[in-house]
């Protein structure tokens, strides 16, 4: 696929996204790749990329289609500027980055700047993650598709206009996986105590959690209808679910987790 990419940032993220270009066919050889780590240069360059630990040395002849932005958002400041002779010449912006909003990009970049916002989470890293993108006022069709090809090689992607619902989409999506973990540790700890092994416990929290997110992908039912399949009256499901269920069950605590994590989300900004 004839689309150049520079990629500012090779950690987990970063590594994540290079692996799912190079799989959807987009050439190694076509791919600038910008870190100061030489671990993550080493990753980068073992995939064919071109790494380099500075962007002057990037050759002057480079002009990426598109730059990714996949640093840490307490080193935006420092990076952007860097960067803005690429966004000068008309090279989209694609942020990965929690917590930086558009407008601070536009400060660094310049109003012309198209810039695209994204959150994406860490199934990316198997090609089953989660992407969300807020576009800015610049950013044509043509820039949305370019950013749907680079976050379709690793997970399902939707749109969004008003960026403040990145806060809450990080609430749910972005830190998602997390609850999901700790779910499952919850539910082999609880095997354990039940009297299985711990390492069929954890294979049954681990493929029934698996299992289900891929039921629900696939089947054209509701979570909640799917539920309902799954629990006989009087059952052990239903003993299960009078526990989840309750007033001060589940339900209420996952909306204070997601609060919580929306409410983070808007101070990193």
């Amino acid at each position: 696929m004839l689309l150049s990419v520079l990629l500012v940032g090779s950690g987990k993220m970063g590594q994540a996204l290079l692996g799912g270009w190079i799989d959807h066919h987009i050439a190694p050889s076509d791919v600038v790749v910008i870190d100061p780590n030489p671990d993550n240069l080493a990753v980068a360059t073992g995939m064919g990329c071109h790494g380099y630990t500075s962007p002057l040395d990037i050759d002057k002849r480079f002009q990426p289609d598109v730059m990714v932005l996949a640093v840490k958002p307490q080193m935006m400041a420092e990076v952007l500027p860097t960067f803005k002779a690429f966004t000068d010449k008309g090279t989209l912006v694609v942020s990965i980055a929690a917590g930086t909003a558009i407008e601070q990009f536009e400060e660094a970049f310049g109003n012309e700047a198209a810039i695209i916002r994204t959150m994406p989470n860490t199934p990316a890293a198997v090609r089953k993650g989660m992407i969300v993108c807020c576009p800015n006022a610049k950013a044509t069709k043509d820039h949305e598709r370019i950013c749907n090809i680079l976050m379709e090689a690793v997970g399902t992607v939707a749109w969004i206009e008003d960026e403040d619902l990145l806060d809450a989409v990080t609430g749910v999506s972005g830190s998602g996986p997390a609850y999901v973990f700790y779910m499952m540790e919850a539910m082999k700890e609880a095997g354990i105590k039940a009297g299985l092994p711990a390492d069929l416990a954890e294979m049954l929290a681990e493929n029934t959690v698996a299992g289900a997110g891929e039921l629900a992908i696939q089947s054209k039912e509701t979570a909640a209808q799917l539920r309902k399949n799954v629990t006989s009256p009087n059952g052990t499901t239903a003993a299960g679910l009078e526990i989840l269920m309750a007033k001060d069950g589940l339900g209420p605590l996952m909306r204070k987790t997601v609060a919580a994590a929306t409410k983070r989300s808007k101070e990193l900004r």
